[in-house]
Formats: C-alpha cells, sequence, structure tokens
C-alpha cells in the first residue's frame, strides 16, 4: 500500500520548530553560495519565493536587493511569515496555484527545499505555474536536497534510524530528522535524484543554465560531518527553452 503524503509544515508544533531557524549548520551551506550564482545569472528587481515557509528564504531575497514576495501553501507558515515580518508580503496559495499573484511576473524565482515535498506526479504542474510567472528574461533557482543527504549524516541532520532509504526510488518517501530544532519526528520528504529531475526538466522545456552542488570547507567555523566530501544539496539554475544559454556547470 502506497504511503500517503501530507504537508509536513501544517502541523503547528513542527511550524513553530522550523520557523525559529535562520541558517544554520547544512542549512547555511544550502544559502552560502546563492547570492554569488543569482548575481551570475539573475537580473531585475523583482523576485518570487516559492514555498515560502516562515519567510526566511523571502527576507533572504530581500537582504539582496530584491522586492521579494513569498508563497506557501501552509497557513500556519504563512501566519508565522506575517509575524516575524509584519511589512513583507506573504500569500497563501493553493498547490501549483500562483491566482492570487494576479499575473505579475518575476525575475528571479527560488524554490528553497519546496520540491523536496512535492509529489513526484505534481512537479511538472508547479513547475508550469512557475514558468507562467517568469519574465523572459528570469531564471528559476531551485534547492533541493541530493539524493545523498537521505542515505549519510550531517551537521543539521540525521538518516540512521532509516536504512530503508537506502531502497527508495523517485517518488518515494524518504524520511530524516532535523537537528537543528527541537522537534525531533522524522520530516517526511519525497525523493527524486538528479537523473528524474532532468528528465523533468526537459519535458517541461526547461533549460539547465547551471548545476552547483555546495561543499563545506575544512576551514569553515562548523564542526562538519560528511559536508566536505559529499553535497547534500543541488542547486538548478533554469530557464526556459527559448531564453536560455545553457552553461552547465557543477
Amino acid at each position: 500500500m502506497t504511503k500517503r503524503f501530507s504537508n509536513t509544515y501544517e502541523d503547528k508544533s513542527r511550524a513553530d520548530a522550523y520557523s525559529q531557524l535562520e541558517f544554520p549548520g547544512t542549512y547555511g551551506l544550502a544559502f552560502r553560495d546563492l547570492p554569488a550564482i543569482i548575481r551570475a545569472h539573475g537580473g531585475g528587481g523583482d523576485a518570487l519565493d516559492f514555498g515560502c515557509g516562515a519567510g526566511r528564504s523571502t527576507r533572504f531575497l530581500r537582504n539582496l536587493g530584491f522586492r521579494s514576495v513569498g508563497v506557501d501553501i501552509s497557513g500556519q507558515m504563512i501566519q508565522r511569515a506575517r509575524q516575524a515580518d509584519p511589512g513583507g508580503e506573504y500569500l497563501l496559495v493553493g498547490e501549483g496555484d500562483l491566482a492570487p499573484l494576479r499575473g505579475r511576473q518575476f525575475d528571479v524565482i527560488l524554490c528553497a527545499f519546496t520540491f523536496d515535498n512535492i509529489p513526484l506526479k505534481r512537479k511538472p504542474f508547479c513547475l508550469r505555474a512557475l514558468i507562467g510567472a517568469l519574465k523572459p528574461s528570469g531564471i528559476i533557482v531551485n534547492l533541493v536536497s541530493s539524493s545523498e543527504i537521505y542515505v549519510h549524516e550531517w551537521a543539521s541532520f540525521s538518516t540512521i534510524d532509516f536504512p530503508e532509504n537506502r531502497n527508495a526510488t523517485d517518488g518515494e518517501l524518504v524520511r530524516i530528522v532535523m537537528l537543528d530544532v527541537n522537534d525531533r519526528r522524522p520530516v517526511h520528504d519525497i525523493l527524486c535524484t538528479q537523473r528524474a529531475y532532468g528528465e523533468l526538466y526537459q519535458r517541461e522545456r526547461l533549460s539547465i543554465v547551471e548545476i552547483h552542488k555546495p561543499l563545506g570547507r575544512p576551514d569553515d567555523a562548523i564542526r562538519w560531518v560528511n559536508e566536505t566530501r559529499i553535497a547534500p544539496w543541488t542547486i538548478y539554475v533554469l530557464k526556459p527553452e527559448n531564453a536560455a544559454n545553457p552553461c552547465v556547470g557543477s
């Protein structure tokens, strides 16, 4: 019987715990290189944070100089984003439904861990909505968990209690425990490998402009576990095919 996936962060206590996070440990590694990546490929001043959660990444975009708006399907998370940032713009949306944006278009669309939580069959629908909200010269930055994150130990995460993750295939649930919050209930994500993402982007006529896998550095003031040799995150920079000039990196 297939397990039913639900939105982890609609849970009140989970939302409370997650909303306290900023950029610790392995999370900081995910965001460390984003400013340079966005500067290299993105222009303009309007940014959409798709799956903004408690607004951490929306505020991150604003600190980079963008006029940023955050959207999320979790009312619990939107409530916390508005409480933390009363002057910010945070909108509750349906799954893949950007109608509340009223036809606005953006230079940069950031998806920070959002696609980790979207079922495989729904990912194309969400990507199409994002493409429709993109300016002709705009980029989509999709920051996702690498498949390796679910089978190793990290400064901010543990998977040792879930050996079944090693046998998971694309579209199946995987579990991971967040170590930087008090709520140690496992988070349920949906596995999507780099191969599966590549096929998805190809079907939706998105060109990969860059692939970046951030690694920790030995001289960082953080006690890394596996981060210096295995990348826990993958950052895809995407453009619609008719607007792209691909220069894929690693």
